[in-house]
């Protein structure tokens, strides 16, 4: 089958108005694009880097959701009142509650309207912090996140919604009342001015931003990020001018298992621990719930002080988080034929690790983790060979904090008002996470809150209350 290959349009083609804009072309973006569209807006969606996705291309474990046919389909009887109480749990209770519970609400509507354009998550996996499978990806396990931009924007292309690259939002426009009426753009060919009714901000967060992070959060100014390059919050800075309320900006993630030994930083997904990888220190042991939520995770790793750690896993456990093929391909994985062998490759005491292992599996065929209480992601013990090793640091990987928003995804100024006619959704936005972000929830959250940009705008525009 050949590759699908989107082409974005010409910078010439950009009309001087539409009903909506949408700033930035990741998932969030071009669900709302789908969503508009389809209710019979027009839609153009703009986006300043040449590669089209964002962040959401880099998400690799799955997308939450809780009461799901796909969870009923493989025998898992979920309720939405636990995914909303561990979701709190997780972000220290700081999450915006009328966020989270529009979220946790439409989380399976998500996945079901996702089926409905070609987009089939019919495979589940675990995250940390969900005491359930509520991962959904892809039936290969492939990673969620390109699979879900490259079905997007095979919609985008079908319905002839023209999305432009290269084309940077540089400055929101206002009226009188300070409505938000449209946009100014730099494009290849120059400045222009689009008007529109609605624009919407899914432009990601700030995560690749040195200036932000030391702004924001000066003791991780020497990280390294997940993020890609773009990720520098050029919407907050609009959103910002503009008199829009931020929040929460200081609550950013660091990401426990990253792979930063190359100039290239690769995230691990956490769905190679939801399959059953343990985390090991130097000496061969465990030194934490793997499984606990990413904050903890990450203290757990750099309170070692020996420059990371390692994850360890079994072909069972490869053959069932399919990222991994990536991850050997550009030489992140070590491999051991036995446990013996993969010590050595790792420069870990052979003895520690074969007990550590031996104490897991036990761990996992009586369903009890003595050591450090873990029940989830314990599907599968670690004794098929050949065995293999990936080394980790924690990473900066999500910035919590963003724009203040309402259910309706309407941006808030700094006195607590709805600036009509602006929206955000996504990783810009700021509130539903609270302090730590739950892996499998930043997917869910672009749909769910795309899908609510596209509609609201389109309740916007026909001036339906």
């Amino acid at each position: 089958m050949a590759k699908f290959v989107f082409t974005p349009n010409k910078s010439s083609e950009i009309a001087s108005y539409y009903d909506a804009i949408i700033v930035g072309a990741g998932g969030a973006g071009l669900t709302a694009a789908i969503q508009a569209h389809e209710l019979g807006l027009n839609v153009a969606v703009f986006e300043k880097n040449a590669s089209l996705g964002g962040n959401t291309t880099r998400a690799s474990s799955g997308m939450n959701a809780s009461e799901s046919l796909v969870q009923l389909n493989e025998g898992i009887i979920d309720n939405k009142e636990d995914f909303y109480q561990e979701t709190l749990k997780g972000g220290g209770l700081l999450n915006d509650r009328e966020l989270l519970r529009y979220f946790v609400d439409h989380s399976a509507a998500a996945i079901d309207w996702l089926l409905n354009h070609g987009i089939e998550l019919t495979n589940l996996t675990i995250t940390g912090g969900m005491s359930k499978k509520r991962a959904h990806r892809p039936a290969s396990m492939a990673p969620v996140g390109n699979y879900l931009i490259t079905g997007a924007l095979k919609q985008i292309q079908q319905e002839g919604v023209p999305v432009f690259n290269n084309t940077k939002v540089i400055k929101l426009l206002q009226d009188e009342n300070k409505n938000v009426v449209g946009v100014q753009l730099e494009t290849e060919g120059g400045t222009k001015t689009v008007n529109a009714k609605a624009v919407l901000l899914a432009s990601g967060g700030f995560g690749s931003s040195n200036e932000l992070i030391k702004k924001y959060r000066p003791d991780l100014v020497d990280y390294k990020t997940t993020n890609q390059p773009g990720a520098t919050g050029d919407g907050l800075k609009l959103a910002d001018q503009i008199d829009a309320q931020l929040e929460q900006m200081d609550f950013i993630q660091v990401h426990p298992t990253a792979q930063t030994d190359t100039d290239h930083v690769y995230l691990i997904g956490e769905g190679l621990r939801g399959e059953g990888a343990i985390l090991v220190n130097k000496s061969g042991k465990r030194f934490v719930n793997e499984m606990n939520t990413r904050k903890i995770v990450s203290n757990a790793i750099t309170n070692l002080n020996e420059e990371g750690a390692y994850l360890i896993f079994d072909q069972s456990i490869r053959d069932n988080f399919t990222a991994v093929e990536f991850y050997d391909h550009i030489g992140l994985v070590k491999h051991g034929d036995n446990l013996a062998d993969l010590a050595q490759a790792i420069d870990v005491n052979s003895s520690n690790l074969k007990e550590t292992i031996k104490t897991w599996n036990e761990a996992v065929n009586t369903k009890n983790d003595g050591e450090f209480g873990r029940t989830t992601g314990m599907d599968r013990s670690i004794e098929k060979g050949p065995f293999f090793a990936i080394h980790i640091n924690p990473a900066i990987h999500y910035t919590m904090g963003g724009i203040h928003i309402n259910s309706k995804t309407e941006v808030l100024d700094t006195n607590g008002n709805v600036i009509n006619g602006l929206y955000a959704a996504g990783e810009v936005s700021g509130g539903l996470h609270g302090n730590n972000r739950i892996g499998g929830n930043s997917v869910a959250e672009t749909v769910v809150f795309g899908r609510q940009a596209g509609m609201q705008m389109t309740k916007f525009i026909r001036n339906e209350k």
